[in-house]
């Protein structure tokens, strides 16, 4: 029992020092997650639910770790590893990958039950790696040979990214860098040229998108002209958020959500808004809207340029990642895979999200130094 104590002592401390923000904007979120899961047992079987609730406490437990150790730390000597491990293992997916639809996303591994998803974890690695690389550029950013370098260093992962086929994370990674490019202060007459050059190309890329992603674009925004193809599933979305109501049709009931596809992953939220109504769409929301808003403070709070980056690289990818799914299961933006934080069903987004988060409780956590103190 004396050992028990002290163990608890120990895990007590270390969550003291933890951002309560965005510990109960987490927390509330997989709650939200676990319990839509739960409702839904019958349809999504109960194996997803007990993966997800793994997910969800091993995903705790590393946030709680990575919270402990000093970001500069991270960014400074693993930043090598972490992005030679980034190219490699999108170099091992490219080889032997597996497609779950249209993108060769996956890997899998006799040992493990289920699959994994590289790209999830490459976010949080490119952020970090990138952000530490534009801290090593203050003061000289605009010069061309600096940003070659940067271009290099983000460029081979999106390429990567997108050989697999995943053209909606690619467009994610590129927002978040953008993101950080801005915070950097890039010139604005950078962001200006490469406004003119990529509406001078956006033509030939149309031309190089395969056909499937050219209809999901197009029907994205107006889904009723294909409502028996690309735009079954948005609108579908859209009529389980609007059957819920105010308060939903309960935990264990709901009928859209049972033929929705991806119900329990990419479209989770139409899911919980059908069984909990708008109180349970608004609550989710109010709790991505609070992270978010935390993880920008925490980012403008940091000691140092390295951490700001890092936690603009953070804030944005998040973001983009909760407006891209609402809007899609509003059937207001086009359908491109992309997870709703903390609430999609799958052991790698809620394991690499949580990771996420871990990098920005380290840096709330060590905010403050002798040398630098907050002020």
């Amino acid at each position: 029992m004396k050992y028990l104590g002290r163990f608890w002592r120990f895990c007590l401390a270390r969550l003291r020092v933890l951002d309560p923000v965005l510990l109960g904007c987490t927390s509330l979120l997989s709650l939200i997650s676990i319990l839509t899961l739960i409702g839904g047992k019958d349809t999504f079987g109960t194996r997803n639910l007990l993966m997800q609730i793994g997910a969800t406490l091993v995903g705790f437990v590393v946030m709680v770790a990575i919270a402990q150790v000093d970001y500069r730390f991270i960014a400074k000597k693993l930043s090598p590893f972490l992005l030679l491990g980034s190219v490699g293992i999108m170099l091992v997916l490219l080889v032997y990958g597996k497609s779950e639809g249209t993108n060769q996303s996956w890997l899998y591994f006799s040992f493990l039950p289920f699959g994994i998803q590289p790209s999830e974890f490459v976010k949080t690695a490119l952020i970090v790696t990138f952000g530490y690389h534009l801290s090593q550029a203050a003061g000289h950013i605009d010069r061309p040979l600096t940003l070659v370098g940067l271009a290099v260093h983000a460029g081979v992962v999106v390429v990567l990214i997108l050989l697999t086929g995943d053209l909606g994370v690619a467009l994610i990674f590129v927002g978040f860098l953008l993101a950080m490019l801005f915070c950097a202060g890039l010139s604005k007459w950078y962001f200006l040229g490469g406004i003119v050059i990529a509406a001078a190309v956006l033509p030939f890329v149309w031309k190089g998108l395969a056909t499937y992603q050219q209809q999901r674009l197009l029907v994205g925004f107006s889904p009723e002209i294909d409502p028996l193809g690309y735009g079954y599933q948005p609108l579908l979305s859209r009529d389980a958020i609007m059957s819920g109501g105010f308060f939903g049709k309960g935990l264990f009931s709901g009928e859209i959500y049972e033929i929705l596809p991806a119900s329990h992953t990419d479209f989770i939220f139409a899911t919980a808004c059908e069984k909990m109504g708008f109180f349970g769409g608004f609550i989710i929301l109010c709790a991505l809207v609070v992270l978010v808003l935390r993880a920008m403070i925490i980012s403008r709070r940091a000691q140092d340029a390295v951490g700001n980056y890092i936690g603009v690289g953070l804030s944005a990818c998040m973001m983009l990642q909760t407006l891209e799914n609402i809007g899609m299961c509003l059937a207001m933006l086009p359908v491109i895979g992309i997870t709703l934080p903390f609430m999609s069903y799958g052991g790698s987004s809620v394991l690499a999200i949580y990771m996420m988060v871990g990098v920005l409780h380290s840096i709330y956590v060590h905010r403050e130094s002798p040398s630098n103190p907050k002020s």
